[in-house]
């Protein structure tokens, strides 16, 4: 019998999902959840959200645009395990416990907390403005792979080094304490490592370059004339690694997409280009748009279905904590 895989993803609770979040995490974890011999667990990371978010109220609407987002994107929450972070308190206990094996070294190396210290550079203090939820966040997100045993969990390339880390906290707590953790592996799409926002950056709320994913056609259109090109005339043709075809491609068929790429090799206007992309997008995402305006409706029903999801997650954190615990001769949950 083929061995089941456990696959696990998450968005932090920051604001209105855009389309990079769809791309690199809603798609691929609803992709993966139809899969054979594979379980899914799909969470709302909203004490990830306190790092870079101070907005009570939006991290509390987050939580429900992002849940209509999946749901309306396709998530089955039967045959998923779909919950929010923080109705699973096991996993922040299991974060101090693997902070207590993880080296001040290996989360010197994070990117996240690098990149801080660099936009220090020239202050007498190099850590000024950096918390330790931003430095320790790759031992809350090892706590949330390793709580449920995934087997592989789908990151963007930005997100590898994080799981990368998760590994070698996990190795280290099995050498010293008997295998207890299962070791994930990393799932990258092809074309969805990171999707380039409006001025050629990764999309992202942190560089307000995003896309919304459930926007109005007009808006939608408005978004992507916003895209930033060069000045190249039409006619003359266009480079094909411009964002434009990046998007394009996250979203098109093979035919589609070589289509669109000969029309930029023949010089199509960036107006029309634009206007092409936006076709695309509209078409893909007006009957989730209809389903999400649906389901934000009515929060009451999005929270039970979280709720749902969090009681199924705590059958599997409970038993799991108190094996953890034995290991370390700390006394079993009740």
């Amino acid at each position: 019998m083929k061995k089941e895989h456990r696959v696990l993803t998450g968005i932090t609770t920051t604001g209105v999902p855009h389309l990079g979040n769809l791309v690199g995490a809603v798609l691929p974890a609803i992709k993966a959840s139809k899969l054979k011999n594979t379980a899914s667990f799909l969470f709302l990371a909203d004490y990830h959200s306190l790092i870079k978010n101070s907005d009570s109220e939006l991290r509390h609407r987050s939580s429900f645009d992002i849940a209509a987002c999946w749901l309306a994107c396709g998530l089955d929450p039967k045959k998923v395990i779909f919950y929010r972070q923080s109705d699973i308190p096991h996993i922040f206990e299991l974060a101090w416990i693997l902070s207590c094996l993880a080296s001040k070294g290996l989360l010197n190396r994070a990117h996240a907390y690098k990149s801080a210290v660099s936009g220090n550079e020239g202050s007498s203090d190099p850590d000024k403005g950096i918390t330790m939820g931003l430095y320790s966040y790759p031992i809350l997100m090892a706590a949330d792979i390793l709580m449920f045993k995934a087997t592989h969990v789908p990151v963007g390339q930005d997100q590898v080094q994080h799981l990368e880390m998760t590994r070698d906290i996990a190795q280290r707590f099995n050498h010293k304490h008997g295998d207890i953790f299962v070791i994930p592996e990393a799932i990258l799409e092809k074309n969805a490592s990171v999707l380039p926002g409006l001025d050629g950056r990764k999309m992202s709320k942190s560089y307000n370059n995003f896309i919304p994913l459930f926007s109005s056609s007009d808006d939608l259109r408005r978004h992507v004339m916003k895209i930033k090109t060069d000045s190249l005339e039409p006619g003359v043709p266009k480079p094909i690694d411009c964002n434009l075809f990046e998007i394009f491609k996250a979203f098109a068929s093979d035919d589609e997409s070589t289509n669109f790429k000969q029309k930029l090799e023949k010089g199509i206007s960036w107006g029309d280009a634009k206007e092409e992309l936006f076709l695309l997008l509209d078409s893909h995402l007006s009957e989730p748009r209809k389903e999400y305006e649906k389901l934000i409706q009515d929060p009451a029903n999005l929270n039970q279905e979280l709720l749902l999801g969090a009681k199924r997650a705590r059958e599997l954190s409970v038993p799991f904590m108190s094996e953890v615990r034995s290991s370390l001769g700390i006394g079993k949950l009740d």
